[in-house]
């Protein structure tokens, strides 16, 4: 019932969902989050942007209004937070929604002995894409992918993505 999946203090990695850094990446980059049950997102704002929330229908649900969506959070009295907008929010995708996003251009996830190596057609030529963590060589792919969709190239990831 609205328990953050780790503590705001813990420096693991939460299984199966990418880096802040990687998140506000693909957010900055126009990827578009349509809020459902079971997504992950913080809320992206010093004060509270420690824990990672769930989505539910029981415990945070997303309500669409004319003014844009809100995730509302149901019943949580230890939080004095009714509710928060999307643009307040990170989406935090987990690796099988990233994946998802690929679609045709992802090519294989391999173990290599860093972590991980997703290998995706982009523009035109295969691409590899590591890190220790397997969510987070999907979103470099994905962010690589909808880099070369816009025509724009994005800066070398090791420096703008310091620790990912």
């Amino acid at each position: 019932m609205g328990v953050p999946l780790r503590s705001p203090t813990s420096t693991a990695h939460n299984e199966g969902v990418i880096a802040t850094e990687l998140a506000r990446a693909l957010r900055d980059s126009g990827l578009v989050w349509r809020p459902r049950a079971g997504d992950a997102f913080r809320i992206d704002k010093v004060e509270v942007d420690g824990d990672i929330f769930i989505l539910s229908d029981m415990t945070v649900e997303a309500h669409e209004f004319s003014t844009g969506t809100v995730l509302g959070f149901n019943g949580t009295t230890e939080w004095a937070l009714d509710s928060v907008a999307i643009v307040d929010a990170l989406w935090m995708p987990h690796e099988s929604q990233l994946r998802e996003l690929l679609r045709a251009s992802f090519r294989s996830l391999t173990v290599t002995a860093a972590g991980f190596e997703v290998t995706a057609l982009v523009d035109g030529e295969l691409r590899r894409f590591e890190s220790a963590v397997a969510a987070d060589a999907y979103a470099r792919a994905l962010l690589a992918l909808i880099d070369a969709s816009l025509g724009d190239p994005l800066p070398d990831f090791e420096d703008e993505l310091p620790g990912v």
